[in-house]
């Protein structure tokens, strides 16, 4: 195919990724109750699973017991006049972003799977579930680790009795969308430390050599999307650490299959 077929075939996946997002969109939209009602603003309310597992677990370790309340002290508002439905129509893109991801992925794999060799098709062919699952569970850890702590710390955080927190609806929601989405990106890590290897652009021996500037970059994150308190820190930079630690697995697995490759073809030419 020439430059411009590709062109063309890659504007045909596109169209397809995108409408995908889109129909799922229309349903999340449709679904407005519950997504609005039950998974948005379920992290402000008292009762949300995770300040119940932290509750108890701080009053199982005789700890500070801050994530034991009653009520967080904040009001969302919408202070413009298409606020509501603003937030409305880009709540359902994203939730139909996240609803397609594996199609998105299935799309791009189609797209670059006729350029690979039979053999490199058949070893990445559970790319798009691991990817798609990966990505799932950095949703999931956004929603209910992130943005609890974050909205808690700072729903709850006054610098004075005489201010009270009336949080507009974009800031609410930009906070959530943030935390989902950058936690499913950074769960995606083994998977871009894999196709960069393949490429042969990293290796174990880097991975090892910069893990302590990888630790500080991981504290700095963690840091930045989370509250200043370090237990909110050490919970979130806890599973990405692990997952740095599988992609040096995984590094090093394609690098020493790709040496047994090159001994392999090595060996049959000396034979020849």
């Amino acid at each position: 195919m020439s430059f411009l077929d590709h062109l063309e075939e890659l504007r045909w996946h596109l169209i397809r990724a995108t409408m995908a997002v889109l129909l799922a969109g229309v349903v999340a939209f449709l679904a407005k109750g519950f997504i609005f009602d039950v998974v948005l603003f379920g992290p402000k309310r008292a009762d949300f699973v995770t300040y119940d597992i932290l509750c108890k677990a701080a009053q199982f370790l005789n700890l500070d017991e801050s994530f034991c309340f009653d009520e967080i002290p904040f009001r969302i508002q919408s202070r413009k006049m298409a606020g509501q439905f603003s937030a409305h129509m880009w709540t359902a893109i994203i939730a139909g972003f996240i609803m397609a991801f594996p199609y998105i992925l299935y799309e791009f794999w189609k797209f670059i799977s006729p350029g690979l060799h039979p053999k490199e098709r058949k070893a990445s062919s559970g790319f798009i579930i691991i990817a798609s699952l990966l990505f799932f569970i950095g949703v999931l850890f956004g929603y209910y680790v992130v943005s609890p702590l974050s909205i808690n710390f700072l729903g709850s955080y006054q610098v004075s009795k005489e201010v009270f927190n009336d949080i507009d609806l974009a800031s609410y929601m930009g906070l959530v969308r943030t935390s989902v989405l950058a936690s499913g990106i950074v769960f995606e890590l083994p998977i871009i430390i894999y196709l960069l290897t393949k490429l042969g652009v990293v290796t174990p021996e880097d991975l090892k050599k910069y893990r302590k500037f990888a630790l500080v970059g991981i504290l700095i994150v963690s840091a930045i999307i989370t509250p200043p308190d370090i237990a909110s820190q050490v919970i979130v930079a806890i599973p990405v650490l692990v997952l740095y630690e599988i992609s040096i697995f995984i590094s090093r697995v394609v690098i020493r299959k790709q040496r047994k490759k090159e001994a392999k073809e090595k060996s049959l030419t000396k034979t020849k």
